[in-house]
């Protein structure tokens, strides 16, 4: 499949390790993830809402969890955790895939949602892609989800596919 990407780059992101302070007052550390990171995640991603898995993702239970995060802390991926008092509260993460490009997936706890942690974890992870010399991201997102979609836009993620019930975006980094 031949997917589209924007003909123009995004800007610049900015690059973890950094703390920004949230919506709600908080101070949130982004930092790039690693396999330290596996039993942290998991307890995070046990805990996950229901209605906050998308696509079959985060997996339910503890033995797909840590099959899943075994693929996504590998060397092939890059990854972003966002942290408040320590504790995983987010994250996202680019998996590569055949023609070079990266697909994104981001995950936000329920308590921390719409205090715009998303789009500083996203816009972290797309800076630490530019670092990484990442040049095309995509994503596909349930076309009800309309909070995911406006922070991907306000990132710069554009439509190139809206024909299945999923929409895909993608963004061009260099």
């Amino acid at each position: 499949m031949t997917r589209e990407y924007p003909d123009e780059p995004a800007g610049e992101f900015p690059s973890p390790p950094d703390t920004v302070t949230d919506g709600e007052g908080r101070e949130i550390r982004y930092r790039t993830g690693s396999d330290d990171d596996t039993e942290a995640l998991v307890e995070m991603y046990l805990d996950f809402e229901a209605e906050d898995r998308a696509q079959g993702i985060p997996p339910v239970r503890e033995g797909p969890i840590r099959d899943w995060l075994d693929v996504l802390l590998s060397d092939d991926c890059l990854n972003v955790v966002a942290l408040h008092d320590d504790e995983p509260v987010g994250h996202a993460t680019l998996v590569r895939d055949e023609d070079g490009s990266y697909e994104l997936a981001i995950f936000v706890v329920r308590p921390y949602q719409g205090a715009g942690i998303g789009t500083e974890l996203l816009e972290h992870l797309l800076g630490y892609a530019q670092d990484e010399g990442v040049e095309r991201v995509w994503l596909t997102v349930e076309r009800w989800n309309d909070p995911a979609i406006a922070v991907y836009k306000k990132v710069g993620f554009e439509m190139t596919s809206t024909e299945s019930f999923e929409l895909e975006m993608a963004i061009r980094l260099e």
